[in-house]
């Protein structure tokens, strides 16, 4: 939340400080309208305010003032022109409301994929669509309505410029700005080939970057796993997870432990999935005061742990993690017909993994095999005795598990009755053979005049996968690296085994880079419909199927900035960054639908196609820039998130490269695709004109300095 309002400060800083206290209060105050205006429609929606909700709408805060921003531009340039207030919101209204709309439609049908994916990570992060579509929506609404109505009512008088609209843009900075245009246009064809190489070469880079599907969470909490191995008491687990509960409750970073014995806590995150009940198995929840104290403390469990402080059982300590839950973020399932083969593969893989300098506790899901027990009945001793194997198996059951007698009704509930044998003995294999059972005529008889004790290894358990038995090898990895870079390194070691595996085994990754891959999977099928609706949007709005192709074409020239960005600041590409790379192929497309409307606007009022590529990028420069800025510095507290970090750094990257696009290479872009030629130089060029002997509106003297 407070990451939410420092991002909300900034953005009204930016527009008072930029535009000017009066005419930044008008901008400023779109943005706390557009957010009560979606905390409305989340009321009656029924979306909760959580850290999805809030992470979109700080992507919002960034982008919803854009609109704001061009329409009071447009209103002051034309005050400065000489229009009336009144007039000028006019204006504003009529010319900037239909691009700005296309604009917001494009940014907003971008997220479509998220709010639809049928997936884990869709249904977790789908609100973003919803929250970003609504704030979006509004903020239009806001800036085409309310925005020109407080302009009427808030802007102070603002004098008429002498020389009218050529002289507003002959300012020495407008002047150098626009010779930096025309150069862009008459290079152009070396523009974009710096473009198409910088994106070439991003998409390489995007190679080097670390991948990674949903961070490690910011919560204080510790989760300690005890396993002992299958088929051990609860007693026994008791004792082991006891050893592990004394420890922590000595560290200081410790303020509250909690242990379950014989299965998972209950789910209080929903990023967590509580296990099945387990007698071999114990989780303790440890809460520390800080994510940075939960890191330390982690750190000395796993290093006692290493030491024996309970040798007996495997003893885990983790984090929580965003996203959709995975035990083991690294696992690699062995699936075949025969078991032993199975379990001589699934060791195989184990002893690579395990070969990883990058990986720890490594283990297989069916556990170790472990002694069991067989009493092994002698079928002719009991044919003499008139017993048969089910009277046997029916008293042994009493003896050693219990048998359900009746049942009683507690409050609401229905409690069985279990009678069984007590004491210790029942538990002691050593002593099966002293128990007595009772024959059709009363007599006690030892069980070891009928039968024999064998112990067999067994696998504790087994588990199946699309009715295939199914091993999965899994272990936790090095913290500095990412679960898919470890995946890889081991699934590239273990090509000599997967090359050599006999017909009907095979192995396949699961883990973190299986949720990754799923989540992807479920986004694709939707890509179809957000391309058709952006077309679409940008077809109505422009009105040429040659444009529409062009205006397309730049949406994923967001790589450019984004790829550097993360590169430089070692930030991992992952599901957050998709969003950031989804939303900047919104603002680039948007940008480019309003330079275009633009451009067209100044070709209806009489430039010739030249010109009106050249002052429409001028025109645009300011508000550009200014929501860049704004939208820049609005995602910078989002960079100490440990969730939207990752998207914060992909944004703020591709809305700097994004604004540079805008203003060179889009110039460049259109001329390129329309066959704009820079017109000759007069002798009145050539020999250096002032800013206010240019005059827009007075097209056949157009000129430039």
């Amino acid at each position: 939340m407070a990451k939410f309002l420092v991002a909300l400060m900034v953005v009204i800083l930016v527009s008072l400080i930029s535009l000017g206290w009066r005419v930044g209060i008008v901008v400023a105050a779109a943005v706390p309208l557009t957010i009560a205006a979606v905390f409305l429609i989340m009321l009656m929606t029924g979306r909760v305010f959580d850290r999805i909700t809030l992470g979109a709408l700080i992507i919002a805060l960034g982008l919803l003032v854009d609109d704001a921003i061009i329409a009071i531009e447009m209103i002051v340039v034309k005050m400065e022109e000489g229009l009336d207030r009144i007039r000028a919101a006019a204006f504003a209204w009529s010319h900037t409301a239909a691009p700005m709309l296309s604009g917001t439609l494009v940014t907003v049908v971008a997220f479509t994929p998220i709010g639809f994916a049928r997936s884990d990570a869709g249904e977790y992060a789908g609100n973003i669509f919803w929250i970003v579509g609504s704030a979006l929506l509004v903020s239009w609404g806001v800036a085409v309505t309310f925005t020109p109505y407080l302009g009427v009512k808030l802007l102070p008088k603002i004098e008429p410029v002498i020389g009218g609209h050529a002289a507003i843009y002959s300012t020495p900075r407008y002047q150098k700005f626009r010779r930096l245009v025309v150069w862009a246009v008459e290079h152009k064809f070396k523009i974009a080939a710096f473009v198409v190489g910088a994106f070439l070469l991003s998409v390489l880079g995007m190679t080097l970057v670390k991948q990674q599907f949903f961070p490690s969470s910011d919560r204080p909490e510790v989760v300690a796993e005890v396993q002992m191995p299958e088929g051990s008491s609860i007693e026994a687990t008791s004792g082991a997870a006891a050893k592990v509960e004394r420890w922590l409750l000595q560290q200081p970073e410790a303020k509250i432990v909690t242990t379950y014995v014989g299965e998972g806590s209950p789910r209080f995150y929903i990023a967590y999935n509580p296990e099945l009940p387990d007698p071999s198995f114990a989780k303790i929840i440890v809460l520390a005061p800080s994510s940075k104290a939960r890191d330390a403390l982690i750190d000395r469990l796993r290093k006692a742990a290493s030491e024996g402080l309970a040798p007996e059982a495997r003893v885990r300590a983790t984090p929580f993690v965003f996203g959709p839950y995975s035990h083991f973020l690294v696992t690699f399932r062995v699936m075949g017909p025969e078991l032993s083969k199975l379990r001589e593969i699934a060791d195989q893989v184990a002893g690579v993994m395990r070969a990883n300098p990058h990986t720890r506790l490594v283990n297989q899901d069916w556990g170790e095999r472990q002694p069991t027990a067989h009493f092994v009945l002698d079928q002719d001793r009991l044919k003499l005795m008139g017993l048969d194997p089910e009277d046997v198996a029916t008293q042994l059951r009493f003896l050693l598990t219990g048998i359900t007698t009746t049942q009683i009704r507690e409050d609401i509930r229905t409690v069985d009755v279990v009678a069984r044998s007590s004491g210790a003995e029942r538990l002691d294999p050593a002593k099966l053979g002293d128990f007595t059972i009772k024959s059709q005529h009363g007599r006690l008889i030892p069980l070891s005049q009928i039968g024999h004790i064998e112990v067999r290894p067994e696998d504790p358990i087994l588990r199946r996968r699309d009715r295939v038995p199914t091993i999965t090898v899994e272990c936790d990895y090095d913290d500095r690296l990412q679960p898919p870079q470890v995946s890889r390194e081991v699934n590239k070691a273990l090509g000599g085994i997967i090359a050599n595996l006999p017909a009907g085994y095979h192995i396949e990754m699961g883990g973190n880079i299986e949720d990754s891959t799923k989540a992807n999977a479920a986004l694709i099928p939707l890509f179809p419909v957000m391309i058709v609706l952006t077309l679409l949007v940008i077809i109505f709005q422009t009105r040429s199927l040659s444009m529409m192709t062009m205006v397309f074409m730049t949406a994923p020239l967001g790589l450019i900035g984004t790829v550097p960005t993360l590169l430089l600041f070692h930030q991992p590409f992952g599901f957050s960054s998709i969003l950031g790379v989804i939303a900047l192929a919104g603002i680039i497309m948007r940008n480019t639908l309003i330079l275009v409307g633009q451009i067209q606007t100044n070709q209806t009022e009489g430039l010739d196609m030249y010109h009106a590529v050249v002052e429409a990028t001028v025109q645009r420069a300011r508000p550009v820039i200014l929501t860049a800025v704004a939208a820049a510095l609005a995602f910078i507290p989002l960079t100490q998130s440990p969730f939207w970090g990752t998207m914060a750094y992909t944004l703020i990257g591709g809305t700097i490269v994004g604004t540079i696009l805008t203003l060179l290479f889009l110039p460049a872009l259109y001329s390129i695709w329309f066959r704009v030629e820079p017109r000759q130089k007069t002798l009145d060029e050539e020999e250096g004109l002032t800013g206010h002997d240019l005059n827009v509106h007075s097209r056949s003297s157009y000129h430039y300095k």
